[in-house]
């Protein structure tokens, strides 16, 4: 072979500007704008955008803009009140930033009113104009899946935390099976009163969160199909609030006087157990309800509830860290993520 029919060897063509667009689906000018450090990107194209021509090799890993450095900020959203485990939970996040700066996230907290869709609707718009990422505990309505499709147009993602919302673009859910939860309830109470007929009710924050009405559903559903002779009489509503789940629990004993079990669906169990106590009824009423929190705790101890379902709030709060941080580098979003497990808290396990 002559020195003639060598074929030189072939450059690898160099990325061009528009490659970085087409492989980040933007236009130029936002490539521009990434890529020169001005401001008016959303975090996610930000993230997208460097991701793209750092796998080009239009920028090396190593000279990324100042502006991939740059924390994101999260607002957790949760509804203010008397719900302690939601309170406990929100002075998790408040003493978690060293965690949340681990993953180079700023994390804070808002607290609204709770059960007023317009106004969480209006929290989350307001909010999303703030932060790179909201968590919040959905509430099922119309206002509140415009508001969540809207931000995932500005590229602001949504993650629901311990009751979900369907049929949005929210990018992920953190929380129990709450169906199958409100069965885990139902066994438990039908299996402390024993085969014999009864009286059972509950108590629910509102059935406007999907994860209380996914309860009730499982709930009504295993004595149906598992202990006909148990008959659940009646379903209050008590906003979460100690105080109200006080008068609702006055009664339902005066209603039902033979009553032989409460399932509390969502918080302010307190009340509940206040009230049993009042009326003499607390050994003999079987009082299962959810989060492990100092008030149920104590409820535990002293016989008044016999069984808490729960889930780990600092697990549920790693996922949430973790769901963002794959958003971020571009990886799948459950990645790396655990799915919420049902814990079953009695007096003799207690943590």
């Amino acid at each position: 072979m002559t020195e003639s029919t060598i074929e030189p060897p072939r450059r690898r063509r160099l990325a061009r500007i528009d490659d970085v667009a087409s492989l980040s689906g933007v236009s130029t000018a936002t490539v521009d704008r990434v890529l020169n450090q001005r401001p008016g990107v959303r975090a996610t194209t930000v993230q997208r955008v460097l991701k793209a021509a750092s796998e080009l090799g239009y920028v090396a890993d190593g000279a990324l803009p100042a502006q991939a450095l740059k924390p994101w900020r999260l607002a957790f959203v949760l509804p203010a009140g008397t719900n302690r485990f939601l309170n406990m939970l929100s002075r998790l996040i408040g003493s978690s930033q060293d965690q949340f700066a681990s993953f180079n996230m700023r994390a804070r907290v808002e607290q609204i009113e709770s059960l007023k869709p317009d106004l969480l609707a209006q929290e989350l718009r307001r909010v999303g104009r703030e932060v790179d990422g909201i968590v919040f505990m959905a509430i099922e309505h119309p206002a509140v899946r415009e508001a969540v499709d809207l931000l995932a147009e500005r590229e602001v993602p949504t993650v629901t935390l311990i009751s979900d919302i369907a049929n949005t673009r929210r990018v992920a859910y953190v929380g129990l099976d709450n169906r199958s939860a409100g069965r885990t309830a139902g066994y438990l109470i039908a299996r402390f009163i024993g085969r014999r007929a009864a009286r059972v009710a509950m108590i629910a924050g509102s059935l406007s969160y999907r994860a209380h009405e996914e309860r009730e559903m499982g709930f009504m559903h295993l004595f149906k199909e598992e202990f006909p002779e148990i008959k659940v009489v009646d379903l209050r509503e008590g906003h979460d609030d100690e105080a109200n789940n006080y008068r609702q629990t006055k009664l339902l004993l005066a209603q039902h006087p033979g009553l032989a079990g409460i399932y509390n669906i969502g918080g302010g169990a307190n009340g509940i157990g206040r009230a049993l106590k009042e009326a003499g009824r607390q050994r003999d009423v079987v009082f299962v309800g959810h989060g492990l929190s100092p008030d149920t705790r104590e409820m535990l101890i002293d016989g008044t509830m016999d069984a808490v379902i729960t889930q780990n709030p600092q697990s549920s709060l790693m996922d949430c860290m973790t769901i963002f941080a794959n958003l971020r580098a571009g990886r799948p979003v459950q990645d790396a993520t655990t799915r919420s497990r049902t814990e079953l808290i009695l007096r003799e396990n207690l943590p």
